[in-house]
């Protein structure tokens, strides 16, 4: 298996991948998730519950150096960007653990939110906020 956020190889038996640190989630490839109250061709036949995944995160040492450099040149701050984007996959497959785990097979109305835990820190929180839902074909 390979790591969806940064293609490393995985060995079965871990979590977490050796080089970006991200979560490992198996079995989530069929997995409906939308942000849309509806899935076209679906009908929903149980709602679950509310499911949220939550993920901060912060850039490195290095990665904050790269970062304020760029600050000073304008555009966009790249180290913080592949921070932010491994925190929004990463909020949205703990969602969906959590969403598996209560016996869904998709989520709708998932709602991505962005935070800053202050504390001059330079911590960011992604949260994945949707509803579990069992959904079917909708064969009407």
């Amino acid at each position: 298996m390979r790591c969806s956020n940064c293609g490393a190889e995985i060995p079965d038996d871990v979590n977490f991948c050796s080089r970006c640190g991200s979560e490992v989630f198996r079995n989530l490839d069929d997995f409906l998730t939308v942000t849309t109250p509806n899935l076209p061709g679906y009908k929903v036949t149980k709602i679950l519950g509310v499911v949220t995944g939550i993920a901060p995160r912060t850039a490195n040492i290095f990665g904050k150096l790269v970062a304020g450099f760029e600050s000073m040149l304008g555009g966009e701050i790249t180290a913080f960007m592949r921070e932010l984007e491994k925190a929004r996959f990463e909020a949205i497959r703990r969602a969906q653990r959590k969403a598996v785990d209560l016996g869904a097979n998709a989520i709708i109305g998932l709602d991505l939110e962005t935070s800053d835990l202050g504390l001059q820190l330079g911590i960011l929180v992604i949260s994945a906020t949707g509803t579990a839902v069992v959904v079917e074909r909708d064969t009407s």
